[in-house]
């Protein structure tokens, strides 16, 4: 007998048409194998109460708890026969804290007769906020019974002393999942062992089946751990096993070694820079160099701190592609970077951007930029050029991946800001090339060391951590609105006094005004945070007109945002690098790339709506030349909000891989891992990239041996399974393309 349909049975035939149809619906459940890894969110123990007090506010939660009280209440109601309601307002407690539950009408009955003072039961619903306390409204419940008593089928007659508290939904309690579960667990000996024997053994962990088991049935603390530890091998050994394999056939492929011709463009290049390389970007610049001299194609991820100098590790290596006959091509996602990179690299070079026109130094190439807002004749030279040959480097935004789009001779592709591109959108690119082109992946939001094997584990990873000489520190605080309204009006005297020493200042915004945040008119739907403050987030045209007549008035103010049109944000972004422009007051459109170094502070507004990483990419635009960088993050969050603890980590250090840690523990860590990552993300479960790295570290070791001994795991079929089961079409063509 075939053993794998087993899981792999809809759970339509498992648990009947209704239940798969919510499980489906609502989790996303859809064989007896999903079910099964479909893992307890967390334990109750029998004897034990739940912490009411923690309860977040707005969310279906689950709770074990003992009736304290219950009350019948009757109230006036135009809607109840004889112009009465019934209202049934019980307290469950667990000890310490102690939580209402309500129930009106017809609903009040079966409670009235089931709740009573004493009785233990599991409770689930959503929790809001009625006369200042936590409540729920009209919750399910499952009684728990004592072990004499005659129950109707409970969850007790199969958890043992551990209750398993599963993530639900309003629809799907935990105790209806428990209960499906306990249906389809006899299926859990059927599961096939991804791992290989020796490794298993070796590291002590038990079988697939025992571990599912005992994650669902634990009888003690120690199955629990026992699961646990097991299922997080799983999936971090069978994710980085399709990773090795991603980088072993990359290795097969073929690719046209790039050597640097000896005193060309690159030597003269190096001979007119006014500065020497950092340490870190000669080393990196050497680990790109070795991987372009081999006949496979280069797969290397570049990630640096804000200000490092990526730009120029990228544009030493696209020289040397340019050098060695190839053209070299830099993907960026917005416009206003693509020309923001366009202008600092042809400015970088100076004469060595002319080739083919009057001035041109003897080693000298075409710079061009294609981007989508271009008019017809200058994409049409920048096309001719491009199928020519005449351009070595060509810059642009999504307008590089069209049909239409022919290189002579593709040899590197550069990706600026990684997470903003789709794999599609990548695969496109390099798919111009007559082989395969090396390929560098650059990211300026540092990437905990864990995360970049997770999510990056097909390539190689360089990190530049130094700064440039000549950058000068940024002094990061919170002007707390709050607390101290007067605080504001010193950070608007302090862009004040910066601009009038000669120096420049960014102010940022979350939105951008006017319609934007009527959903009428394609407008953004208010958040829960904005309709509890009853205040949408501040907007650059308001906050842009409120300074130009009051604080800064008498300053050059203009602003800078996506809905501009293309010409008009080129030439806000020149008046601002030219010096012309005083004050820029921009939404995240600033956010990567653009380097103005005389701009010396920023003042984020309603900083508290930003994620730590973007904040402290924003923050890198300042502080970019030799005159010391200030950067202000006003919120009017009160001091004791996470949200104001998450802006005083930002202002506490200036360690981007710090912040970046800080940022995983506070956010899911989907939202992390990101689009780009397609399939990556839901075959994390058990795992935590940040608490679990030293099984990642590990998973990637064993894996890499693994895939060299058999790549096609012809003496694995256990593993292979697991592979085929995490690779549905979309995480192949993620992995594929990569």
């Amino acid at each position: 007998m075939d053993l794998v349909p087993v899981l792999e049975e809809p759970l339509k035939k498992a648990l009947g048409p209704a239940t798969a149809k919510v499980m489906a619906e609502h989790l996303g459940l859809h064989t007896v194998g999903d079910l099964l890894h479909h893992y307890p969110r967390r334990y109750e123990e029998r004897g034990q109460l739940t912490h009411l007090a923690d309860l977040p506010l707005d969310e279906h939660v689950t709770v074990v708890a003992q009736v304290a009280d219950a009350r019948l209440a009757t109230f006036a109601s135009s809607k109840a026969p004889r112009g009465k309601g019934q209202r049934l307002e019980v307290t469950i407690t667990d000890g310490s804290g102690r939580l209402q539950l309500v129930f009106f009408g017809h609903g009040v009955h079966k409670p009235h007769k089931d709740l009573l003072p004493g009785t233990r039961a599991m409770f689930s619903g959503k929790v809001s906020v009625f006369n200042r306390r936590l409540q729920l409204a009209h919750p399910a419940y499952e009684l728990l019974r004592g072990d004499g008593e005659e129950a109707v089928e409970s969850v007790d007659s199969w958890a043992g002393a551990l209750i398993p508290i599963y993530p639900a939904t309003a629809k799907l309690e935990s105790w209806k999942i428990a209960k499906s579960v306990q249906t389809v667990l006899p299926s859990a000996q059927e599961a096939v062992d991804p791992l290989p024997d020796p490794l298993r053994d070796g590291r002590g962990l038990v079988t697939l089946p025992e571990a599912l088991l005992k994650i669902h049935r634990p009888h003690t603390k120690a199955d629990i751990h026992d699961a646990r530890a097991r299922l997080k091998w799983d999936e971090a050994f069978v994710l980085q096993v399709a990773l090795a394999r991603r980088r072993h056939a990359d290795g097969q492929l073929p690719a046209v070694a790039r050597v640097p011709a000896p005193d060309g463009l690159l030597t003269a290049f190096d001979a007119k820079l006014p500065f020497t390389l950092t340490e870190g970007q000669q080393k990196v610049s050497k680990e790109i160099f070795d991987d372009l001299a081999t006949e496979h194609p280069m797969h290397r991820l570049l990630q640096g701190e804000v200000g490092s100098g990526k730009t120029m590790v990228a544009l030493r290596a696209m020289l040397a592609v340019v050098d060695a006959g190839g053209q070299a091509a830099m993907l960026a996602p917005t416009e206003v970077l693509a020309q923001q990179h366009h202008r600092s690299i042809t400015e970088m070079m100076g004469e060595l951007a002319e080739g083919g026109m009057l001035g041109g130094a003897e080693h000298s190439t075409k710079v061009v930029l294609l981007t989508g807002s271009m008019g017809a004749a200058g994409r049409r030279q920048a096309l001719l050029d491009l199928v020519t040959g005449e351009a070595g480097i060509v810059i642009g935004t999504h307008a590089l991946i069209e049909d239409k789009v022919q290189f002579h001779d593709l040899g590197l592709v550069v990706v600026d800001e990684q997470h903003r591109f789709g794999v599609e959108q990548r695969d496109a690119l390099r798919g111009k090339g007559k082989q395969p082109p090396h390929l560098l992946v650059m990211t300026a939001t540092p990437i905990p060391r864990t995360v970049a094997m997770t999510v990056f584990g097909d390539l190689e990873t360089s990190v530049l951590d130094q700064l440039p000489a000549g950058r000068s520190p940024i002094a990061s605080h919170v002007v707390p609105v709050a607390d101290k309204p007067h605080f504001l009006t010193r950070a608007w005297e302090r862009v004040r006094e910066e601009v009038e020493n000669g120096h420049q200042a960014y102010v940022v915004c979350p939105r951008i005004g006017d319609e934007d945040d009527d959903p009428k008119k394609g407008g953004k739907k208010k958040s829960p945070e904005d309709e509890a403050e009853k205040r949408p987030p501040l907007a650059v045209l308001d906050v842009a007109a409120q300074l130009a007549k009051g604080p800064l008035q008498g300053l050059k103010v203009e602003v800078l945002h996506g809905r501009m049109h293309p010409d008009d944000k080129d030439a806000v972004m020149r008046r601002f690098a030219a010096g012309e422009t005083g004050v820029l007051v921009a939404t995240t459109v600033i956010e990567v790339g653009v380097n103005v170094p005389n701009a010396t502070a920023m003042v984020i507004m309603d900083a508290d709506r930003f994620g730590v990483s973007q904040l402290h990419q924003l923050r890198g635009r300042v502080g970019r030349g030799s005159a010391a960088g200030l950067c202000l993050l006003v919120s009017e969050m009160p001091e004791a909000s996470p949200a104001r603890q998450r802006l005083n980590a930002v202002a506490s250090t200036l360690d981007g891989f710090e912040l970046s840690r800080i940022d995983l523990e506070q956010r899911r860590e989907g939202d992390v891992l990101g689009q780009a990552q397609s399939g990556v993300r839901s075959s994390l479960r058990m795992l935590a990239v940040i608490d679990d790295e030293e099984i990642i570290a590990e998973a990637r070791e064993e894996a890499t041996a693994v895939v060299a001994a058999d790549p096609d795991l012809k003496g694995l079929p256990g593993l292979r399974t697991a592979l085929d089961a995490l690779l549905d079409e979309e995480r192949e063509q993620y992995l594929d393309k990569g």
